[in-house]
C-alpha cells in the first residue's frame, strides 16, 4: 500500500457579477504541503458563460485565469508569488476575493495518488 498524502483544494469561480453572487466553476487548485505538489486547471464552460453572462470575454477570462496556473507552477510571469513555497502559492491562489476570480474555501483530503485524485475532483467538480 503506497504511503497516504494530506491534501487541500479550492475550486476556482468566474463570478461576472459579483453582487448577484452567481459563479461558474471554472477550475480547480490543489496542493500537498509534504510532497511540495501544487497544481491548477482550468476550463472554461462555453455554454455556461454564454447563459450566465453572454457578454463575457473570454479571452481576458483567460488571461487572468492563466495566473493562477503560472503561480502554481512557479513561472517567472507569475510575478513574484510564483516564487513562494507550494503552501504559500496555495494561500495565495486560494484566498477570500471580492473579484470577479474567487475559490471556494480549501477543503482537505487524503489520498495515495495526487495525479488521480486531482483528475477525479477535476472532473466531478469543474467539467
Amino acid at each position: 500500500m503506497q504511503e497516504l498524502n494530506k491534501y487541500e483544494y479550492a475550486v476556482v469561480r468566474y463570478v461576472p457579477r459579483v453582487e448577484r453572487e452567481e459563479f461558474i466553476n471554472v477550475g480547480l487548485a490543489m496542493m500537498c504541503k509534504r510532497r511540495r505538489w501544487i497544481k491548477v486547471a482550468i476550463s472554461l464552460p462555453e455554454g455556461k458563460l454564454c447563459a450566465i453572462c453572454p457578454g463575457t470575454d473570454k479571452d481576458i477570462l483567460a488571461r487572468q485565469l492563466q495566473a493562477f496556473i503560472d503561480i502554481a507552477e512557479g513561472r517567472r510571469n507569475g510575478g513574484p508569488v510564483a516564487q513562494y513555497p507550494v503552501e504559500e502559492r496555495f494561500r495565495w491562489i486560494s484566498a477570500v476575493k471580492s473579484s470577479v476570480i474567487q475559490t471556494s474555501r480549501p477543503h482537505p483530503g487524503v489520498c495515495e495518488d495526487l495525479e488521480a485524485t486531482f483528475s477525479r475532483l477535476f472532473a466531478e467538480l469543474v467539467l
